[in-house]
Parts: structure tokens; C-alpha cells; sequence
């Protein structure tokens, strides 16, 4: 048995100009919480905000979730379109020390069994000294579809980088780590 602490902390950065003003419901943060708390059962402590698509204000709030608050994993949902304002990961990229691009890649060819717009998503996920932060659309349907297949990785990548040991729900989801991790 792992000898760590073992509330995870978890960001999640909702991008949506519209939301953020209240002109609909933002949708997208529930859901990740929702996905998250059937995979995962270590006690958790969310970090959650709703901002608009403004890439100075991405870079510091993904700065805040990271060296402030220590998440051990951050999620953005929204602005990974090709639009002029979808600048999330343009924003992910600035303050990752490492960029995964396997991530990314793995979402995209999951999303195209449902949509063949699929590959106009630029989500990408990378590392900022001990958070994995991971850009998932905007897309309420497409957050599990996509969380999906990536996350039999994100305990391992989190191990690897330092932070806390995810128990995940073997019932819901399965998670491969190769070697012994602690």
C-alpha cells in the first residue's frame, strides 16, 4: 500500500465568453466533476472557475491552479476550436514545462467514432513542475468520450511527476501502471 496522501487536488478551468457572462449555463465543469467522481476514489478537493476565452487570463489562472494551489491535475474544457478566440491550448503550451502530445492525440481519434470535425480539435495536455493539465472540449457530451480512453494513463503520468496516488474505481474504469509507482 502506498504511503501518500491521498486527496487529490483537481482543477477545472471552464473557457466559454458566454457562460462566464451568464448567458447559458455552464454545463461542462458538472460533467467533469461528475466523470472524475465515478472514476476516482480518493477523497478529492476541486479547484473550479468559469472564465472567458482570453489567453492572458487562461495562462494565469492555469499558473494559479498549479504552483498556488498544487493541483495535481488540472482540466480545461472549451477553446480548442480553430475560432480566433479558441486559445486554450495556445495557453497550455505557454506554461507547460512538457507538452504530451499523445493526449491529444488519443482524444481526437476516440472523438472521430462520433463527429468528423473531430480532427479541427486542437487539445493538447502537458506538465508544469507537478500538474498534468489536460485540454478537453467545451462540449457537455464529448468530456466523457474523450476522458474516456486517456485516463488509464493519467495516474501513472501523475506518479511519475510527483503527486498524489489515484485509487481509481476498478468497477468504472481501468488504470495501467506498468511498475510499481510507489
Amino acid at each position: 500500500m502506498c504511503e501518500r496522501k491521498d486527496e487529490i487536488k483537481i482543477g477545472i478551468l471552464t473557457l466559454s465568453d458566454r457562460a462566464s457572462k451568464g448567458i447559458y449555463e455552464d454545463k461542462a465543469t458538472p460533467e467533469i466533476e461528475k466523470v472524475l467522481n465515478s472514476y476516482i476514489i480518493n477523497e478529492k478537493l476541486y479547484y473550479k472557475e468559469l472564465i472567458a476565452d482570453e489567453y492572458d487570463l487562461i495562462v494565469e489562472r492555469l499558473i494559479y491552479l498549479a504552483d498556488e494551489k498544487g493541483c495535481d491535475l488540472i482540466l480545461t474544457s472549451g477553446g480548442t476550436g480553430p475560432a480566433p478566440r479558441d486559445v486554450t491550448p495556445e495557453a497550455t503550451e505557454a506554461v507547460c514545462d512538457k507538452i504530451l502530445p499523445g493526449f491529444g492525440e488519443l482524444m481526437r481519434l476516440e472523438s472521430l467514432k462520433f463527429v468528423p470535425t473531430a480532427i479541427l480539435s486542437r487539445q493538447i495536455a502537458g506538465i508544469r513542475k507537478r500538474s498534468l493539465i489536460i485540454n478537453l472540449p467545451g462540449n457537455p457530451k464529448a468530456i466523457k468520450e474523450c476522458l474516456e480512453p486517456i485516463f488509464a494513463a493519467i495516474p501513472y503520468c501523475i506518479d511519475l511527476i510527483g503527486g498524489t496516488y489515484i485509487k481509481a474505481n476498478d468497477e468504472i474504469i481501468k488504470v495501467f501502471r506498468p511498475k510499481k509507482s510507489c
